[in-house]
C-alpha cells in the first residue's frame, strides 16, 4: 500500500496519506477526505478509482491524532460506535489545516511531475469529510470542492460568504443524520450562490455512494460519481 508522509501547516508533526498514482502524468490531483472510519478499503477505492481516471489521489489520515491508522467497518456495531467516540473527539478545524496541507502537498507533487504545468487540485469528502469538503471550499484556495452527505451544514452555512471556487454538493434525501430541514435550510442558503451546486437523491440514506458495505446504493452511487467525475474534469482537469 503506497503512502506519504506530509508535514503540518505549522510544522509541529507529520502524517500519512494513502496515495494512488495514475498511469501516466497526472491531470490534476484529488484529495479524498475520510468518512468517520479512518482510511479504510472503501476510501481507498476511492482513490484508486480516481487515480484510474488519471489523476493522482491523496486520502490524509485526519484521525492521526486520536487513532493513527485507524481502519474500521461501518457494518460492525462496536466499529461504528468507536468511529462517533472518534468524530466526537475530532477537531474539524484543525482537520481542514491537515486538508489545506494535504492540497500544498498534491501541489507539489504535480509540479516535481511535470514543472511546466501548474496542476490544479479538488477534494472529494463523504458524511463528515462531505463537512470538510464544505470547510475547505470556505477556508482554503482548493480549486474545486465536492461533498457526498455532508453532515451539519446549517450550523457552518454563513461560511458560503468565502467560497470563491466550485462546490458540488450530495444531498441523500432520505439520509437519517441529515432531516429534512437541514436539507431545506441548505437549499435555501446555497440555491442562488453563483459557485455552488446542489444535487438531490430523493429516498437515498446516508452512505448511499460507498464503495463497499450495506450502505452502497449502486445506481445513485453511479449518478453521483458520474456527476463528480464530470464536474472535475470541468474544474481540475
Amino acid at each position: 500500500m503506497a503512502t506519504m508522509r506530509i508535514e503540518t501547516l505549522d510544522g509541529d508533526g507529520s502524517f500519512d496519506a494513502y496515495v494512488a498514482e495514475p498511469e501516466g502524468a497526472p491531470r490534476g490531483a484529488i484529495v479524498v477526505i475520510q468518512e468517520i472510519f479512518g482510511i479504510n478499503q472503501g476510501i481507498r477505492r476511492k482513490c484508486d478509482r480516481f487515480a484510474a481516471e488519471g489523476y493522482l489521489a491523496i486520502a490524509p489520515d485526519l484521525f492521526w491524532r486520536l487513532e493513527p491508522g485507524i481502519q474500521l467497518d461501518p457494518d460492525v456495531e462496536p466499529e461504528f460506535k468507536c468511529a462517533l467516540d472518534l468524530m466526537g473527539r475530532f477537531d474539524q478545524d484543525q482537520g481542514v489545516k491537515d486538508i489545506e496541507a494535504t492540497i500544498r502537498a498534491a501541489r507539489g507533487r504535480l509540479s516535481a511531475a511535470d514543472a511546466n504545468r501548474a496542476g490544479k487540485v479538488g477534494v472529494v469528502g463523504y458524511c463528515l469529510g462531505g463537512r470538510l469538503a464544505y470547510m475547505t471550499a470556505a477556508r482554503t484556495d482548493v480549486d474545486a470542492s465536492v461533498g457526498y452527505y455532508a453532515v451539519g451544514l446549517p450550523n457552518i452555512i454563513h461560511e458560503k460568504n468565502a467560497i470563491a471556487k466550485p462546490l458540488l454538493l450530495h444531498i441523500a434525501g432520505a439520509d437519517h443524520f441529515v432531516p429534512p430541514e437541514q436539507q431545506q435550510a441548505m437549499h435555501e442558503a446555497l440555491d442562488g450562490h453563483p459557485r455552488v451546486t446542489l444535487y438531490d437523491y430523493p429516498g437515498e440514506d446516508h452512505g448511499f455512494a460507498t464503495e463497499i458495505g450495506k450502505r452502497r446504493s449502486d445506481a445513485a452511487a453511479r449518478l453521483a460519481d458520474e456527476r463528480t467525475d464530470a464536474f472535475f474534469a470541468e474544474h481540475i482537469g
